[in-house]
């Protein structure tokens, strides 16, 4: 008896196993994995995301509550990384890896580099999982209504006139942190 009771606990880990697994993978394909690049005069940005697409729902003040920190895509939270030190707004963001979390509201978002990336970054309750404790910067930025609808969210590191930008896209948000070296 106890055999069987081994044999069937063995059994159902390995089932749950499976489960997750093809759960994770699912969601990823669902919100595919994107990562953008930018490399300029030797500073080299890397973001890591999970971008979700449109799909006919309300995106921000809907699925993305006005007010409340999002974890900035889908699945696992937003990764960024800069080799060289950089500035937003005149504040210095060290070089490293930071996970990247927004307020959004509807004239401008607050924009978060934090030291730690916790795992998926919400709970059971879909309650984001940073801890304010290792936010590193935060700032403010516009964010605009344009036209154009984006059906995928889409994070970018462009060159502008000026300063180069993270650029958050979806929807008919446009969301643009100049930062320079």
């Amino acid at each position: 008896m106890k055999r069987i009771l081994i044999i069937s606990a063995g059994a159902l880990v390995a089932i749950l196993a499976v489960l997750v697994y093809v759960g994770f993978n699912r969601m990823k394909t669902i919100s595919p994995e994107k990562t953008s690049f930018y490399e300029k005069d030797g500073l080299k940005i890397k973001v890591t995301y999970n971008s979700p697409s449109k799909r006919g729902r309300e995106i921000f003040g809907g699925l993305v509550p006005y007010g409340k920190v999002w974890r900035t895509g889908a699945n696992e939270p937003t990764i960024f990384e800069t080799n060289e030190e950089i500035t937003i707004q005149g504040k210095k963001l060290p070089k490293g890896t930071y996970s990247l979390w927004t307020i959004p509201n509807q004239n401008a978002w607050t924009v978060i580099f934090n030291s730690k990336t916790p795992f998926w970054g919400v709970n059971f309750n879909r309650q984001t999982t940073r801890e304010t404790k290792n936010d590193v910067l935060l700032v403010d930025v516009p964010a605009l209504i344009q036209e154009k609808e984006f059906e995928e969210f889409t994070i970018s590191v462009e060159q502008g006139a000026e300063d180069a930008e993270i650029i958050f896209l979806w929807d008919k948000t446009l969301v643009a942190v100049p930062f320079s070296k």
